[in-house]
């Protein structure tokens, strides 16, 4: 596991402690998806402290997704990079009438969304691909491709997210139609009282860059903080360096697993596990 650099920001937050009242991790994903991580960390009896840094918001394309699914064009593949763009999706794809659909995703945690739909006994919808390493970039470069004949695939995606999978993707001669689905933003508010209490907490846990950002924009001298920041990913961990975090750690390969071992080894190398 590598060490970066990074910070990060919330909103009204609520104390996800178990046994104690002193947590030694900050979750900071939106309100109601921190649970995984949450219980994954009780495990090793370690507390948190909630702070949602991020909020999803509908994007430019939302509303053409369904129509897309309904339309005569069929895909070859439909890559989902992320567990919001997965729930954004099904959504679409029962509005559409639930079209037959073959799902590429990037990793487990996005899988695990579309689980409930595939144990129905008529699922029209076979999530049949994800990479050996989950990340973008290794999705486009390993995406089953049908011989020579055209492939298509449809990418619903955040609107924040970067041209990578799609270039990666045309450069293999894929055709691309991407739908910026959905987007993220800061949240509206932050409760000062668990700000402060969340700035003397060893480590923040941040699954996206767009979560840095916000984190780094509520600290107004990053100098001046330097804990740790466990990311899920090295994508997420990069942003966290251009950003001027200074104790980052990821996990090779991304996912829930790899990220509790991430927070246990900011939490090690620092004297609090």
């Amino acid at each position: 596991m590598a060490q970066f650099s990074r910070i990060q920001a919330s909103s009204d937050a609520t104390s996800a402690s178990a046994s104690n009242s002193n947590p030694k991790v900050v979750v900071t994903r939106e309100r109601g998806k921190n649970g995984k991580l949450i219980k994954a960390l009780a495990k090793h009896r370690i507390d948190c402290l909630e702070l949602p840094l991020i909020q999803h918001a509908q994007g430019p394309d939302t509303d053409r997704l369904s129509s897309v699914l309904k339309a005569d064009t069929i895909f070859d593949w439909i890559i989902i990079t992320s567990p919001e763009a997965g729930s954004v999706f099904l959504e679409a794809w029962k509005e559409a009438g639930t079209p037959n659909v073959r799902i590429g995703v990037v990793g487990a945690g996005t899988a695990s969304i579309f689980e409930e739909v595939i144990q129905s006994s008529k699922c029209s919808l076979d999530v049949a691909f994800s990479p050996s390493k989950a990340t973008g970039k290794i999705l486009a470069s390993e995406l089953p491709k049908n011989g020579n004949k055209k492939c298509t695939v449809l990418y619903p995606a955040s609107a924040k997210a970067s041209n990578e999978i799609e270039e990666g993707l045309s450069n293999r001669g894929f055709e691309v139609v991407r739908l910026n689905t959905y987007t993220t933003e800061p949240v509206h508010h932050v409760d000062q009282t668990v700000l402060k209490q969340a700035l003397s907490i060893p480590v923040v846990a941040v699954a996206s860059p767009s979560a840095v950002r916000s984190w780094v924009n509520l600290i107004s001298d990053t100098e001046q903080w330097s804990n740790s920041v466990a990311c899920i990913g090295e994508t997420t961990a990069s942003a966290a360096k251009r950003l001027g975090l200074k104790n980052a750690y990821y996990p090779t390969h991304p996912g829930l697993e790899g990220w509790v071992d991430s927070i246990l080894e900011a939490l090690r190398e620092h004297g609090h596990f």
